[in-house]
C-alpha cells in the first residue's frame, strides 16, 4: 500500500510537467529574426518556420528585431517566458556581438546562463565581398591595392557595432597594416546594396546573401572564411590561403530558447526544426541558395556557441572592439 501511495503522489507531481509537454503547442509560435528581412537568417527562419508550422499545428510568427549587431533579439528572447513559444534564431554574429558587449560592459544578457540551444538549422559559409571594381583578384591583392592608394579613404561595411564583419573587419585592417573606417548597416540586405553601388570598398556576409549577386557579376568575391574552399566559389581562396588564419571561422544559422524551457519542449522544438531542413523540398532550397542543411542537438548548438566565443574573445580583446 506504501508503495502504491509513493507512485500515485510522484505521478501526481510529475502530471502538470507532462501535460505540459503533450499539450505544446497550444498557440502560435514566434521566432526572433535579429536582422532585416532579405538576409539569409530571415529566410532560413521563414523556410523553417513554414514547415513547422505545417507539421506542429500552429502558426510560427518571423518577426524582425534589427539593430546592435543583434543583441536587440537575442535581449528579449533571454527575457522571454520559458516555454517554448518565443525563440531566436542567430548566425555566428551571435557569439562574437555578445563578447564584444560583454568586454564593453554593455551585455543585455549573459549568453551562458539565458540560453539553451535547440538546433543548428544549416551551416553557411561567409564570404568577403566587394564592388565589381575593385582592383585584385583576391582579397590579399585588394588590400595591397588599397595601400597603394594614400588617397583614397577605405571603407568596410558591417550588420552593427560587434558583428562579425565588424571584428573581422578590424582584425584584417590590423594584420593588412590598413586603415579602414567602419561603416555600420542594420542587416546584410542594405550592406549588399551599398556594395553593389561602390558607396562601401569591402564588407562580407554568409554566401547565401550574396551568391546569387556574385554569380552575376553585381559583386565580386574576394575570399571565403571557411576551412576549405566551397564548392560553389570553387575559384575563390580561403583566408588561410591568403595569409589570414585569423580570419578563419565556421558559418551558421541556429535556433535557441531561453533558459529554463522544459526539457520536452526543447525536444519537440529540436525534433521539428530538424525535420524542417531535412524536408526534401526545404533542404533543396537550402542548398540551393549556398546552405547546407544541419539539424544538429541542441548540445552541438551550444557547444559551437562557446568554441566561437572562446575563439574570438582574445581577438576582440587586442583590437579593443566596443560592442
Amino acid at each position: 500500500m506504501n508503495m502504491f501511495i509513493r507512485t500515485f503522489a510522484l505521478s501526481c507531481l510529475l502530471l502538470p510537467s507532462l501535460v505540459a509537454a503533450q499539450a505544446f503547442p497550444s498557440k502560435p509560435l514566434r521566432i526572433l529574426v535579429p536582422f532585416p528581412a532579405g538576409g539569409t537568417t530571415d529566410i532560413v527562419a521563414r523556410l523553417v518556420g513554414q514547415r513547422m508550422s505545417e507539421t506542429m499545428g500552429q502558426p510560427v510568427l518571423v518577426e524582425n528585431r534589427a539593430g546592435a549587431g543583434g543583441t536587440i533579439a537575442a535581449a528579449e528572447v533571454a527575457r522571454s517566458a520559458p516555454d517554448g513559444y518565443t525563440i531566436l534564431i542567430h548566425n555566428v554574429t551571435f557569439p562574437i556581438a555578445s563578447v564584444a558587449a560583454a568586454l564593453a560592459n554593455r551585455a543585455t544578457y549573459d549568453v551562458d546562463k539565458d540560453f539553451a540551444g535547440v538546433s543548428i538549422a544549416v551551416y553557411v559559409p561567409f564570404v568577403w565581398t566587394a564592388p565589381p571594381a575593385t582592383p585584385g583578384a583576391n582579397l590579399k591583392e585588394a588590400m595591397a591595392a588599397f595601400q597603394k592608394d594614400k588617397g583614397t579613404r577605405y571603407t568596410y561595411g558591417s550588420t552593427g557595432p560587434g558583428s562579425t564583419m565588424h571584428v573581422l573587419g578590424e582584425a584584417l585592417a590590423k594584420e593588412a597594416k590598413i586603415e579602414m573606417t567602419h561603416i555600420p548597416f542594420k542587416g546584410a540586405a542594405p550592406l549588399k546594396q551599398d556594395l553593389i553601388a561602390g558607396r562601401v570598398n569591402l564588407g562580407g556576409d554568409q554566401l547565401s546573401s550574396s551568391l546569387g549577386d556574385i554569380k552575376a557579376g553585381k559583386l565580386k568575391a574576394l575570399a571565403t572564411s571557411a576551412s576549405k574552399r566551397i564548392a560553389e566559389l570553387p575559384d575563390v581562396p580561403t583566408v588561410r590561403e591568403l595569409g589570414y588564419p585569423i580570419l578563419e571561422l565556421e558559418g551558421w544559422n541556429g535556433f535557441f530558447a531561453p533558459a529554463k524551457t522544459p526539457r520536452e519542449v526543447l525536444e519537440r522544438l529540436q525534433k521539428e526544426a530538424a525535420a524542417a531542413v531535412k524536408h526534401p523540398e526545404t533542404a533543396k532550397r537550402l542548398r540551393d541558395m549556398g546552405a547546407e542543411p544541419v539539424g544538429s542537438s541542441g548540445a552541438e548548438q551550444e557547444a559551437i556557441l562557446k568554441r566561437q566565443m572562446d575563439q574570438f574573445r582574445p581577438v576582440i580583446k587586442e583590437i579593443k572592439i566596443e560592442g
